[in-house]
């Protein structure tokens, strides 16, 4: 209890106020002799006053064989109130109120006795010493007050109905005597649907009678129902035809047993074809966990309860609170000195306070048949007072302050004679009832303005069938309309757990529920209820169960194979970190560092033939340009920034025209050497003028006109790509103008084909240090490389685009180097003698011998 205390504190005031502080534990022991015992049957009870202290001496007549344990129950409550109305100073002094009972009206009715009786009801059999009666409490039974209110009318003599709501009693033109002291329960599918909400539920059932109230209540429970996308799998209308209830009996039956609807919410009149068709369903055993109301909880002539409780029975009834003092008044009533013995545990349901921390099983479904005779029976039992008892309660206490306020006003026409009735005007004290308002003894506020928003209450109960012949009620639960939405319903996890095994429970839906990573796909023609799951879309999740649609993750994150969370993705470029980014860095630095031994190389044998044919200059100016070339792939490895990312296309465009345009020269300089014959010419003077030296900074500053513009109008800069990788945000160098781009590849590979073209047709010159096949097959590489570029590069996604353009790089600039270089790296390390010209003289001399 005191966690249970605390807990209550952190939730605040509102559900302080909503607390399951009063008892809730109701116990009931069935009723093992004809189902009849648990009915109702009417009673009026005759409400009249008389000068002083008197009893009410009729008690004891006025409980006979006729009467159900249900109606002395009610006959205990009002003479309760009663007594605490004569015994209270402050209300009607010295003044009593007292009644005259008259019950099974109705069967008096269809016998015609009532007849008999003509004198206590029509004004033409009025006498002068005859009682006349300041009100009538009729009920519990509309339909008694239906048929025989309008005799009360004649007598004039108002009706107060305590029953349950009808709305057919609230039609004052067909009955302007009467006024119904129940308001109507405009909140209960309400709280009903906040049940369904608690436990999930989304597929319920509804059986109503077919009538005012039972079609309003399924006009409330439909909307409250869409307005929470739940369905209602059926709703079967008991009509009151006998011949259309049969008709309809086995169809409402097999759709009820067919339907995976495993909740039943029950509304209607209890008295109507309902209960028989409920009974059928008891009597077949069908399991359904019902939703109802506390009129429902009648026994059955096979000594259970009329709703099987084998996965429990949660009802509704609107929130009083205990009459202090009852328990005493019913065992001072002597009950034994009555013909028919009542015993307080077939009265109603009797409470005990609940100490379920005795209870040494988990909860007590799963408690042993011993553990539960020694935990029930140690308990002390009270009597607790039913809904209709205390409305009763309270009508008597109505009845009592509205005389009060008219004797208040008519202080001088009070009688003389203390001992006579006193009569009053008694449609005057129904004036003053309707607009009452006052604090009941039991410290509940009490309005009879019907007119007026009350407040509503309902306690949630769950019943059980705790032992053989002995059903248990706890109280599990309240709602409170007047508070906030979201904290209207309030259940006790402490009740839930010790007495409900919810893994028992079968759910009540149409479908399974979605797991997450999946949506809710709708069937065509069915409710929204019954759908299929569907996997959620690229990139989407879904992390709550039955999700209509999936929530698509933001750009900086992705989902998760399960499709159930948003993973953030990891920022990636290709960094020296990646494999593949070392791999490429490390051939860079080992094609420079080999570039940079072959200029060594021809440095140190500069005046060799080898070194000195077709320019040497030019030789050494490719092999820096080489360098250059296989350096700037180091440009595009590691993370981009705004420098990075122009340097990248500007000083590869560059240095690869150097290469290119150098490539050129050569070959245009090898051309013009053999096309040179005769001096004088001009060939020859193109030739000694370095004419060829001057095609490198022609095409250079051609290609640095381009880039400039390109850097002008749309220059390259680093985007953040979450798209072209899963989990991934790549971080790139957007080249900017893609146009601008291609003009330079374009103009690259133009200079490529003029060297590939040039350098083809000298290829077949005749000399031992002719260049020409070499410088073809280096720039049939080149050329090769780059057109296999375009097709890979756009191929791919990711890290792997800027690996293929950085081995493109080293592809076309080692080409370049193995293809012209090495041969001649060859003559000069490993066969020296070749390198000379004298020996270039003897081999030409050999083969002129031999021709």
């Amino acid at each position: 209890m005191l966690n249970l205390t605390l807990f209550f504190l952190i939730l605040g005031l509102s559900f302080i106020f909503c607390s399951l502080t009063d008892p809730r534990c109701f116990v009931r022991k069935k009723d093992t002799e004809t189902w009849i015992g648990d009915k109702d049957i009417d009673c009026f009870f005759y409400i009249y006053a008389k000068h002083g202290h008197m009893k009410n001496e009729d008690f004891n007549r006025n409980l006979d064989k006729k009467l159900t344990t249900k109606n002395i129950h009610l006959i205990f409550c009002l003479y309760f109130a009663l007594e605490d109305i004569n015994k209270d100073p402050y209300i009607l002094p010295n003044i009593s109120l007292l009644v005259k009972i008259e019950c099974n009206l109705m069967d008096d009715w269809r016998n015609y006795s009532l007849f008999k009786k003509i004198g206590e009801f029509l004004p033409n059999y009025y006498c002068i010493n005859q009682r006349r009666y300041l009100i009538v409490l009729t009920g519990p039974i509309w339909l008694a007050s239906v048929m025989l209110g309008p005799l009360l009318y004649m007598t004039n003599r108002p009706e107060l109905y305590y029953g349950p709501f009808h709305p057919l009693l609230s039609s004052h033109e067909q009955f302007p005597h009467l006024y119904q002291m129940t308001s109507k329960d405009t909140s209960l599918a309400l709280a009903m649907v906040s049940l369904v909400i608690y436990f999930s539920w989304n597929w319920v059932g509804v059986i109503i009678s077919d009538d005012d109230l039972g079609l309003e209540f399924l006009l409330e429970l439909r909307k409250e129902m869409q307005r929470i996308s739940a369905c209602l799998a059926f709703v079967h209308i008991i009509v009151d035809d006998k011949i259309l209830f049969q008709k309809s009996a086995n169809i409402y039956y097999n759709e009820i047993a067919m339907s995976s609807a495993k909740v039943v919410i029950i509304y209607g009149d209890k008295d109507s074809h309902l209960q028989l068709n409920l009974r059928l369903y008891r009597l077949v055993g069908l399991r359904r966990i019902w939703v109802t109301t506390s009129q429902w909880d009648m026994v059955t002539h096979n000594k259970r309860f009329l709703l099987d409780s084998f996965y429990g029975t949660f009802t509704f009834l609107n929130h009083h609170s205990e009459l202090s003092g009852f328990k005493t008044f019913i065992r001072t009533a002597n009950p034994s000195k009555y013909t028919n013995f009542i015993s307080l545990s077939t009265l109603s349901w009797i409470h005990l306070n609940c100490s379920l921390s005795s209870l040494s099983c988990e909860n007590m479904k799963n408690c042993s048949m011993e553990t539960r005779f020694h935990w029930l029976f140690k308990h002390h039992y009270d009597l607790s007072v039913g809904g209709t008892g205390y409305v009763l309660y309270n009508t008597v206490h109505a009845v009592a302050h509205a005389l009060h306020e008219v004797l208040l006003q008519e202080v001088n026409t009070w009688p003389k004679n203390s001992g006579k009735s006193l009569e009053y005007d008694s449609w005057k004290i129904l004036h003053f009832l309707k607009n009452l308002q006052f604090i009941n003894p039991v410290g509940d506020k009490v309005n009879m303005n019907q007119k007026e928003s009350q407040d509503v209450e309902y306690d949630i109960h769950y019943t059980m069938e705790f032992l053989q012949n002995l059903g248990l009620r706890v109280k599990i639960g309240k709602f409170s309309k007047h508070l906030p939405h979201g904290q209207q319903l309030y259940m006790s996890e402490e009740m839930l757990e010790l007495n409900i095994n919810l893994r028992q429970i079968p759910p009540s839906i149409c479908n399974v529920p979605c797991s997450p990573g999946f949506r809710k796909s709708p069937q065509p023609g069915k409710a929204v209820c019954c759908f299929d799951c569907t996997p959620c879309p690229e990139n989407e999740i879904s992390n709550m169960t039955d999700m209509n649609h999936c929530i698509k993750c933001s750009d900086d994150q992705y989902a998760n194979p399960g499709g159930n969370h948003c993973l953030k993705k990891v920022v990636t470029f290709l960094s020296y970190e990646d494999p593949m980014g070392i791999s490429l860095a490390c051939l860079a630095l080992c094609f420079s560092v080999l570039t940079a031994i072959v200029l060594v190389v021809f440095l140190k044998h500069k005046d060799t033939p080898t070194v000195k044919a077709n320019n040497r200059v030019l030789s050494y100016g490719l092999l820096i340009s080489l360098i250059l070339c296989f350096l700037c792939s180091l440009f595009f490895i590691g993370r981009p920034n705004k420098i990075t990312c122009i340097m990248q296309p500007t000083i590869f465009a560059v240095v690869f025209t150097v290469a290119t345009s150098t490539v050129l020269a050569k070959t245009v300089t090898v051309v013009l050497a053999f096309k040179v014959t005769t001096p004088g010419r001009m060939m020859r003077r193109l030739l000694v003028s370095g004419a060829p030296k001057f095609i490198i900074p022609i095409c250079t500053m051609i290609q640095l006109i381009l880039c400039g513009i390109w850097l002008g109008i749309s220059p390259p800069f680093v985007e953040a790509d979450v798209f072209v990788e899963k989990g991934h945000i790549l971080i790139i160098c957007n080249k900017g103008s893609i146009i601008f781009f291609y003009c330079v590849l374009g103009y690259l590979g133009c200079i490529a084909m003029g060297s590939f073209t040039v350098a083809f047709l000298a290829r077949n010159l005749p000399d031992t240090f002719n260049e020409a096949k070499f410088l073809t097959f280096s720039m049939l590489v080149f050329c090769s490389v780059w057109i296999t570029f375009l097709p890979v590069y756009h191929s791919t996604k990711g890290k792997a685009m800027v690996a293929v353009e950085v081995f493109c790089i080293l592809a076309s600039s080692a080409g370049l180097l193995l293809c012209i270089f090495v041969p001649k790296c060859f003559i000069i390390l490993l066969r020296p003698k070749r390198n000379s010209c004298q020996q270039f003289r003897n081999m030409y001399f050999k083969m002129e011998s031999a021709h």
